[in-house]
């Protein structure tokens, strides 16, 4: 996950993007995931286009916003939501912001009368993501919180094969995902900004992902965290984390992440009559599949070719056909909410050394909205 900064779209009309502070918290202004992918998603997108730029570099923000066509009277900073608020082109706040300041983008824009697209983490904190819902629903604006994978053509193809039952139950589910980190001064080794490190970061994707293949939530969580002696980056976050997430089904989840290991974003299935493999199956492109199981006295292996379509612009136009149809989204503010329930339960057996047991919840897809449409 590159650096992060909101946002605004037109979903019919359109969305602003937001963003952080300063140079060293990943840039005053826009930030790399907002250049680097978001935006350029837009190009893709059949149902959103960028109408506003919310940053605190204004200079960054007017040459980006000549590059997308915004006008120059739809550049605001971060203490002019009252302006963005009377802009009736804004429909919806793409917040990119780094997590500990996506609460307060999140009530600003929901102050403002702006539906909402949060990238994940959702917040620092289970009570933050909570009192970010409520603030929504109190203002009768959508939150959706962007779990992009959700939306990718191969994730979506192998969940569905996971979940049909047609290669038996899935036994064993592997997700690591790691990437090694740069220098401390970034806000992503800064637990004020962060909310933790290696787990809320990268260790989720592997964390929701599990949830998601197989459309429940675990009943039991263990894990275990290692941090470099002596390298002052993770003097208040986490470098390597691994956890077992053990769901009502039986299913055993084992999910890894890492600042200090060689980037890897992948996702196995191990079910009774097959794997699956999903390469690259966090990253923002590149990804694949694989299909092993027995024909016979031998083993065969698939591996079919989807269709490309951008992770960015999939889940910027459902949220739009959500926003315009009144329909719930499919990962809405209580899956992020979800998410850091259990994120702060992993963190408990990390610190204690023993597993940690968790109500059942009962049902698939118990904090999800309505599946998406093929």
């Amino acid at each position: 996950m590159e650096g992060k900064e909101p946002n605004a779209i037109d979903v019919g009309r359109a969305v602003g993007l937001t963003r952080p502070v300063r140079e060293n918290d990943a840039g005053a202004g826009l930030g790399r995931l907002s250049l680097g992918e978001i935006l350029p998603a837009f190009g893709g997108a059949k149902k959103a286009r960028v109408a506003a730029l919310l940053s605190n570099s204004p200079d960054k923000a007017r040459v980006v916003a000549a590059q997308y066509g915004v006008r120059p009277d739809c550049i605001y900073s971060y203490d002019e939501w009252h302006r963005l608020a009377g802009n009736p082109e804004v429909a919806a706040v793409y917040v990119v912001t780094p997590n500990g300041m996506h609460r307060e983008h999140v009530l600003a824009a929901a102050e403002a009368g702006k539906h909402v697209l949060c990238e994940k983490p959702m917040a620092n904190t289970a009570a933050e993501a909570r009192e970010m819902v409520v603030a929504c629903d109190r203002a009768g604006v959508k939150l959706m919180v962007a779990y992009r994978c959700q939306y990718e053509p191969y994730n979506r193809r192998a969940i569905a094969l996971v979940r049909s039952g047609r290669y038996g139950t899935a036994r064993i589910i592997e997700a690591c995902n790691t990437q090694v980190q740069g220098p401390a001064e970034q806000w992503r080794l800064r637990a004020a900004l962060a909310g933790g490190g290696a787990l809320p970061d990268i260790g989720l994707y592997c964390l929701n992902g599990a949830r998601a293949y197989t459309g429940e939530d675990p009943v039991e969580v263990f894990a275990r965290i290692w941090n470099p002696p002596g390298d002052e980056r993770f003097a208040t976050v986490e470098d390597t984390v691994a956890f077992m997430l053990r769901f009502p089904s039986g299913t055993i989840a084992q999910c890894s992440a890492s600042y200090t290991a060689h980037e890897s974003r992948d996702m196995r299935v191990r079910l009774g009559e097959a794997w699956l493999d999903v390469g690259n199956a966090f990253a923002y492109r590149g990804q694949s599949l694989r299909i092993a199981r027995r024909v016979g006295d031998e083993e065969a292996m698939e591996s079919p070719v989807i269709a490309h379509a951008n992770q960015f612009a999939l889940e910027l136009d459902h949220f739009t056909d959500c926003i315009q149809t009144g329909r719930r989204p499919r990962t809405p503010g209580e899956e992020g909410v979800q998410d850091h329930v259990l994120m702060e339960a992993i963190y408990q057996p990390a610190r204690s050394g023993r597993p940690v047991s968790l109500s059942a919840v009962p049902g698939r897809d118990a904090f999800r909205g309505p599946a998406l449409d093929e």
